[in-house]
């Protein structure tokens, strides 16, 4: 039987990015004279994108802005991202060996993220991941995102893999919410920049460590197969 097709959620599921992300937060608050956000509030908003953590951001600088000023601020943000990607931000310890074992077993593997395409894609390349993945699926690749099961699958065909034998990695409840509403098991990493345990979105299992990546899939699609 063909090896399942693994799907990858990538902020705070592959790569811990939180120290970019919030280093281009607090650069744009300091351009407008704002004092920087405590990294453990913003941290547990990444999975709601740049928009959502700069209105934190400006709100906890009590110098709330526009919506037309929060448009350019975007803009700014993903441009000064951008060219600062991959300052500090790094995989997640263990990935890479689960990764290169997942390869040689021969699953397909995919990334399904709702960070834009062109980013997610020069954060892996610029941390040498991207030799890993047959595709990655972007928030503007696809009509969907997250949590619509659209992204999901559309990313598990991209990656020839089979809809019913696949299985999906995230940390963050839109993950857990898309892979379910795709009929597709998941697992959730509790290290990741949920704000609430990822327990209480109902995961098929849950991981602190990739080191347990490798036998806890073995051990779901065993049981599976058992049960069917």
């Amino acid at each position: 039987m063909d090896k399942p097709a693994i799907l990858f959620d990538l902020d705070g599921t592959l790569v811990e990015t939180a120290p970019d992300l919030i280093g281009t937060l607090n650069h744009l608050l300091a351009q407008e004279n704002c004092p920087p956000a405590p990294a453990p509030v913003i941290r547990s908003m990444i999975s709601l994108g740049a928009r959502a953590m700069l209105v934190k951001g400006f709100e906890l600088a009590q110098k709330p802005q526009t919506e037309p000023q929060y448009d350019a601020l975007t803009k700014r943000f993903i441009d000064h991202y951008s060219k600062h990607i991959a300052i500090h931000s790094h995989p997640f310890p263990g990935i890479i060996k689960a990764l290169d074992q997942l390869l040689k077993r021969g699953h397909p593997l995919g990334v399904c993220t709702n960070k834009p395409e062109s980013l997610s894609k020069r954060l892996l390349e610029q941390l040498a991941m991207d030799h890993y993945f047959s595709a990655v699926i972007g928030i503007d690749t696809l009509p969907f995102k997250k949590p619509h099961p659209g992204h999901v699958l559309g990313t598990i065909e991209a990656i020839g893999g089979a809809s019913n034998h696949a299985i999906m990695i995230g940390d963050s409840e839109v993950d857990i919410t898309a892979a379910q509403a795709a009929n597709i098991p998941v697992i959730a990493v509790d290290f990741g920049y949920s704000p609430e345990p990822v327990a209480n979105f109902h995961p098929d299992a849950i991981v602190s460590h990739y080191d347990d990546l490798l036998v806890t899939i073995d051990s779901f699609f065993s049981q599976r197969q058992v049960s069917e």
